[in-house]
């Protein structure tokens, strides 16, 4: 006997009822979190448009979020048990729209081990790695479920960077929903496929940011490869706004091998390395440690030191070894 089906049942998808189950479950995540989700995640081009200016609809959202604003100077002034232990500057007020949506630069390295671990994770409260007020968990189910999706950041742009599907959406319930609602902006790939992709964007100089956001359950979902040109993120934090957390590094030049080439300035999408005299310098303020000057240094005249003040890296498994401890 056929089972009796609601038309709500119709209307709602599978992966929208299982990001609605987890919603319940997470702590703090209320209906309009969810709803704020479920709007992003399903209509993730047009929000990204909105969000960059590149939709027609950009100004007028700016002026009823800024009037809402004003109405309820409040409603985004984080609770004290979540205000993080320290900032990326003093001086950048705590209340900024990072506190909800906001990248963590990633080297390499670290990247491959979020895309390649083979476990389910759970590490709460990120607060020296994430150094926000909300979104700093990595609750990783189903690691291995990886969708590339068409960014959506140069989807807004009008001569974007190539390839599209550089956007890779990790774990569940969020790969199967973003699978569910874009099926033709969508591939299931392995996670082979997803250290080939990385590997690709590193040569093309392009940044890898793991992207947190409060609406997506609070927690890690995507990793983004990442250009100055169509990044709205990058852009946001280039202008004022601190949606990028550094990497914990920062890149430091061996003179004695540096031939002033400038191909590290050019690689460079935070605009952090300059040559002077034929040496490389690196703005230790401006460079957020992702590592392209060092992969694209044919000299090996680069390379990464730890920088404690830039906060702790977000590398999966030192992390996993520390919260065993």
């Amino acid at each position: 006997m056929a089972e009796h089906k609601s038309p709500l049942d119709w209307l709602v998808k599978p992966s929208t009822r299982k990001f609605r189950a987890e919603g319940k479950r997470t702590d703090g995540y209320s209906f309009f979190d969810w709803l704020h989700g479920y709007v992003y995640g399903r209509w993730p081009y047009l929000y990204i448009a909105i969000g960059v200016g590149e939709h027609p609809l950009a100004k007028l959202i700016a002026r009823l979020y800024s009037f809402y604003r004003k109405l309820h100077p409040s409603s985004s002034d984080p609770s004290p048990k979540r205000r993080p232990p320290y900032q990326l500057d003093p001086a950048v007020p705590t209340q900024t729209t990072a506190d909800g949506y906001h990248g963590k630069v990633v080297t390499l390295e670290a990247a491959t081990q979020l895309v390649t671990i083979n476990e389910p994770i759970r590490l709460p409260d990120l607060e020296q790695v994430i150094p926000y007020v909300r979104a700093r968990d990595i609750v990783l189910q189903n690691p291995d479920h990886i969708v590339a999706l068409e960014c959506p950041c140069r989807s807004a742009r009008q001569n974007p960077c190539l390839p599209m599907d550089v956007c890779l959406v990790v774990g569940e319930p969020f790969a199967s929903f973003v699978a569910e609602h874009h099926p033709e902006k969508i591939r299931w790939i392995s996670s082979a496929e997803a250290v080939d992709i990385l590997k690709a964007e590193e040569e093309r100089g392009h940044v890898h940011h793991a992207f947190f956001k409060d609406a997506m359950l609070g927690r890690f979902y995507a990793i983004c490869n990442c250009c100055s040109c169509c990044c709205g993120a990058m852009h946001a934090h280039q202008t004022g706004t601190p949606m990028l957390a550094s990497s914990g590094y920062v890149s430091q030049v061996d003179e004695s091998l540096c031939i002033g080439c400038e191909t590290c300035a050019s690689v460079c999408q935070f605009g952090a390395i300059r040559v002077a005299n034929y040496i490389s310098q690196v703005d230790e303020q401006l460079c957020m440690g992702c590592g392209a000057c060092v992969s694209h240094c044919e000299q090996e005249a680069l390379s990464l030191r730890r920088a404690p003040e830039k906060g702790e890296p977000l590398e999966i498994i030192r992390l996993l070894e520390q919260a065993a401890r």
